[in-house]
């Protein structure tokens, strides 16, 4: 669906608009904010930066002040600013964008008492259960608050937890299912099962955040293309699940946003994925193993040069598309 300003600007590239005439459609489309729009923007803004500088002074006067503080006055301090934020929201539950705020200041004042737990009594644990247990324990405030940044923080906790666990123990029996590679692995499943979700959830239940979405796509775009770049630079070609699973994402990528959702950013996206995997494979095919030939370098720019022009051009095409 095409927005008032998509609209405009495509009726000024077309010319169906004269030129002295712009500045009033501009004004009647509603695209320069009012006056209370600027007051309500300011007043969010004061509010978020008072609500998170107060989390994270309490985090910097706790590591500031370690030696002269000791183990009660510590976790004294952290928790009371703790139940401050959960008291907030509950105290004000009519105002959405303060319960928003307490909350997303109560999950950062979590991870800091988890910290502060770790850090006090060393147990020898793996880092990456702090921040499982950080994820698991703020999941019922992130659900409460029902706030797309917040969900958003709360998944790349869940990543760090994964991408730490990873590294230490890996997947699968005794860590050999997709050693040296499952972090990536692990990365990806989990921001494609996260997409899929907020995916169905903003057809299905109307949930915002399509920013969330393309954000998500980043997640399991880059470790998939970067487990396929790295099957392309290895000594041998073989069958390997990155080489299977990397043309289903694609297949699946395009699919859904070109033909059930079109969206632009996704298919540049994959675009993107395509042309560094390609790229590669070229490097690979006349610099590697062509012994380092002098116009080895040439024939990769401008294979990037070609694929480059060809998905800027398939894109504009479909941008016309959806205008139309």
């Amino acid at each position: 669906m095409t927005t008032n300003r998509r609209e405009l600007v495509s009726l000024i590239e077309q010319g169906a608009m004269a030129p002295e005439q712009v500045a009033k459609a501009v004004s009647v489309a509603g695209l320069h904010p009012a006056p209370h729009a600027w007051a309500a923007l300011l007043d969010r803004l004061l509010l978020w930066l008072g609500g998170l500088a107060l989390a994270f002074a309490v985090l910097f006067f706790v590591a500031y002040h370690w030696v002269a503080m000791g183990h009660w006055l510590r976790f004294g301090l952290v928790q009371a600013a703790l139940l401050v934020a959960i008291g907030a929201a509950v105290w004000w539950p009519a105002s959405r964008r303060v319960v928003q705020v307490a909350l997303t200041a109560a999950f950062v004042l979590l991870g800091v008492l988890l910290a502060l737990v770790g850090q006090v009594y060393q147990t020898g644990a793996d880092p990456w259960q702090l921040f499982f247990a950080w994820a698991l324990l703020g999941l019922p405030w992130v659900w409460a608050a029902r706030f797309s940044p917040l969900w958003l923080v709360w998944l790349g906790v869940g990543n760090l937890a994964i991408w730490l666990h990873a590294s230490v123990w890996g997947w699968g029996v005794n860590g050999r299912f997709l050693a040296g590679e499952s972090g990536l692995w692990g990365l990806w499943a989990a921001n494609v099962a996260a997409q899929a979700v907020w995916e169905w959830g903003a057809q299905r239940r109307g949930w915002p955040g399509r920013w969330a979405i393309r954000t998500l796509a980043l997640g399991s775009g880059l470790p998939i293309t970067l487990l396929m770049m790295s099957w392309v630079a290895g000594f041998t070609f073989g069958v390997t699940p990155s080489a299977l699973l990397y043309p289903v994402w694609l297949a699946a990528l395009y699919g859904v946003y070109r033909w059930w959702r079109l969206d632009l950013f996704m298919l540049a996206g994959g675009c993107v994925s395509v042309i560094a995997v390609l790229t590669l494979c070229m490097a690979r095919m006349v610099m590697w193993e062509g012994q380092g030939d002098p116009g080895g370098l040439l024939i990769v720019a401008v294979t990037v040069f070609a694929l480059g022009a060809a998905a800027v051009a398939w894109l504009k095409r479909l941008q016309r598309e959806a205008i139309q």
